[in-house]
C-alpha cells in the first residue's frame, strides 16, 4: 500500500514539472501571429485644421503688373499692323471747285481777303486771295490751301493796321498786302506785288525798282489804261511824285516783279473804283 502511494507520489512531481517547462518556453517563444488587419478607408471630408508647419515661401509681396496703352491694330492672317491715322484733307488749289471751295471762298470773305462773289470755283481772284492770307500769316505764298493754310483761316489770321485814324491804305511790301483801313480798323484786303529792288536801265540810266516807304498821299488817277514810260496800267491810282501808283495788271504773281508800282488785277482795281475806296488826298502808307 506504502508502495503504491509512494509511485504516485512520484508521478505527480514528475506531471507537475512537466508543467512548469511548457509554461516557461510559451513565454519565449514567437510571437503568436497578428490579427487580421482592419480594411484601409480613406476620409470623405478635409481635415479642418491645417498643419501647423508650411514650405519656407518668400514674404516679399509681388510687384503689381503694369499695363501700356495698346494701339488699336487690325489683323489680316498672321501680320497684325497698326491701324492707319485718319487722311489729312486734300489741298484745294486753283482749278478745283464744289463745296468745299465755297466754304473756303465764304470764310476768306468774311475776314476781309476780297475774291469777287463766292461761287464754288477756285479762280484767280479765290487764289489771289489766298495769297493774301498766307501773306498775313507769314507762310509761303503758293495759292493753295493746304494744312497750314487751313489752320491761318481757322485761326482768322488777319493784318493788323498801323494807321489809327482817317481814310489809310497800307502796303506792306514784304507781306504782299494792300489793307483799306478806316479809322485803324481793316476793312478789305488784297494780294499785290510791289518793286523788286533790283536795279534797271531807262533811257541810259540806271534805277532801282523799288517801292518808297513812307506816308503819302493820293494825287489824281486816271480812268482805264495808260501807257506808261515802262508799261501800260490799268485804272492807276497816283501816290508818289515819281510815278508809282495803285493800278491793274494782267500779272500779280506771289512775289515781287513790278518797277515799283503795287500791282493788284483788273477785278480788284474796278471794285477799288467802285467803292471809292482811295479818295483823292486820301493817306498811303508804305512799309
Amino acid at each position: 500500500m506504502s508502495a503504491t502511494i509512494g509511485k504516485r507520489v512520484l508521478r505527480a512531481a514528475a506531471l507537475c514539472a512537466l508543467v512548469l517547462v511548457l509554461g516557461t518556453g510559451c513565454a519565449a517563444g514567437p510571437d503568436p501571429p497578428a490579427p487580421a488587419a482592419a480594411p484601409t478607408t480613406v476620409p470623405t471630408t478635409l481635415p479642418t485644421t491645417l498643419p501647423t508647419t508650411a514650405p519656407a515661401t518668400s514674404t516679399a509681396a509681388a510687384p503689381a503688373p503694369t499695363t501700356t496703352p495698346v494701339p488699336a491694330t487690325s489683323t489680316s492672317g498672321s501680320a497684325t499692323s497698326q491701324a492707319p491715322a485718319p487722311a489729312a484733307p486734300a489741298a484745294l488749289r486753283r482749278g478745283d471747285s464744289g463745296p468745299e471751295v465755297l466754304a473756303l471762298q465764304e470764310r476768306l470773305s468774311g475776314l476781309g481777303y476780297w475774291l469777287g462773289t463766292p461761287d464754288g470755283s477756285f479762280g484767280s481772284l479765290t487764289q489771289q486771295a489766298v495769297y493774301a492770307l498766307q501773306g498775313a500769316a507769314g507762310l509761303e505764298r503758293d495759292g493753295s490751301v493746304g494744312p497750314a493754310t487751313r489752320a491761318a483761316l481757322d485761326a482768322g489770321t488777319r493784318p493788323t493796321a498801323r494807321s489809327a485814324s482817317g481814310a489809310v491804305t497800307e502796303i506792306d511790301r514784304d507781306a504782299g498786302l494792300i489793307s483799306f483801313v478806316r479809322d485803324g480798323q481793316v476793312q478789305l484786303v488784297l494780294h499785290t506785288s510791289t518793286g523788286t529792288f533790283e536795279t534797271y536801265r531807262h533811257e541810259g540810266r540806271r534805277l532801282l525798282a523799288d517801292t518808297p516807304e513812307g506816308r503819302f498821299g493820293v494825287t489824281w488817277a486816271h480812268d482805264g489804261w495808260r501807257d506808261g514810260a515802262l508799261g501800260r496800267l490799268y485804272r492807276p491810282r497816283y501816290f508818289h511824285p515819281d510815278g508809282i501808283a495803285v493800278h491793274g495788271y494782267p500779272s500779280v504773281p506771289a512775289y515781287p516783279a513790278s518797277h515799283g508800282c503795287a500791282r493788284v488785277s483788273g477785278q480788284a482795281m474796278d471794285m477799288i473804283w467802285a467803292r471809292d475806296l482811295m479818295p483823292r488826298r486820301s493817306e498811303v502808307w508804305v512799309y
